[in-house]
């Protein structure tokens, strides 16, 4: 089978993942992104970018964007663009990338991630046995090799199945986001030397996060986005957070995926959403429910279940 046969018969398939990436402004560091996407050892992708740059030339349509988007769908892999404009936020720029996902699991990557290449395929197994609502791979910044920060390596790892919590800013499980500063994942992985995947407790991921996308619509997804300014973050936070309190979300550990640390194109952070919003009344409705379930149920309490690990 010749590598144009190839390419053809994966068009036929539908994809198992929708990579959804918005950008702005940052055309090397889009097609660096993409080129990631098209070592990926996991080929059932369909790659979906909303691009929000208000005036020409657009990135998405960047030389080097074109040379990679050839790349991708010589594999197979198709690529679809859009040009969203204005700009209403980054919560609606998720937003209108999430109703255009069609399978069954969705990747938001930011457009400044270097990805291994299992790292999607190592995602997609442990969505598949952990049946949680995300698991994310959290961002590793290499110019921080040489920073150690041994108070920062707190890892709580899930030994069971992953379970629902709700996090609220403040909180001690809040403080768990101090994991995925700087290089601290890539230390603890050369002093833990793991030999398999593991699960572990976050408090959220940035960057790239796989989702389950029934779960994330049935938890609300990014339908907060009109009871924020244009100008926030935190929007991916807020989802998360929402996500987990029903179904429970996750990090894969060791990590495959890594910051570009490029400048921000986010300079207005003051309204951070998971600080001015809390999540629905109807998702933590749902979630208590969904608990006093499997409290209450015989099953569950005397049903054996592997570990996750």
């Amino acid at each position: 089978m010749t590598a144009s046969d190839s390419g053809a018969r994966r068009h036929e398939e539908r994809p198992a993942v929708d990579v959804l990436i918005p950008t702005y402004r940052r055309p090397t560091a889009l097609a660096m992104t993409l080129a990631g996407l098209a070592g990926q050892s996991y080929d059932r992708l369909r790659i979906v970018i909303s691009d929000q740059t208000e005036d020409d030339p657009l990135p998405s349509r960047s030389a080097e964007v074109e040379a990679v988007v050839r790349v991708l769908d010589a594999s197979g892999r198709r690529v679809e663009r859009h040009h969203h404009v204005p700009s209403r936020g980054m919560a609606e720029q998720r937003r209108f990338l999430l109703r255009r996902a069609d399978a069954p699991y969705a990747l938001f990557i930011d457009d400044d991630v270097l990805l291994e290449p299992d790292l999607v395929e190592r995602l997609v197994a442990a969505i598949r046995r952990a049946r949680c609502g995300f698991v994310g791979s959290a961002l590793i910044g290499l110019s921080f090799r040489d920073d150690v920060r041994p108070r920062e390596q707190a890892i709580e790892f899930w030994d069971g199945p992953v379970r629902p919590e709700w996090i609220r800013p403040g909180t001690a499980a809040w403080e768990r986001h101090r994991l995925h500063n700087a290089a601290n994942l890539l230390h603890l992985r050369e002093e833990l030397r793991p030999t398999e995947d593991r699960l572990y407790k976050v408090a959220w991921v940035g960057g790239c996060v796989l989702y389950d996308v029934d779960k994330l619509r049935a938890s609300g997804g990014f339908s907060f986005w009109r009871q924020l300014p244009v100008r926030h973050s935190g929007e991916d936070v807020l989802a998360q957070l929402q996500v987990m309190g029903r179904y429970g979300g996750c990090g894969l550990f060791p990590s495959g995926a890594y910051h570009l640390e490029v400048p921000t194109t986010i300079a207005e952070r003051r309204v951070d959403a998971p600080r001015v919003l809390v999540p629905s009344t109807r998702v933590r409705s749902a979630a208590r429910r969904r608990q006093s379930a499997r409290r209450s149920s015989p099953r569950s309490r005397h049903s054996p279940r592997a570990s996750v690990r």
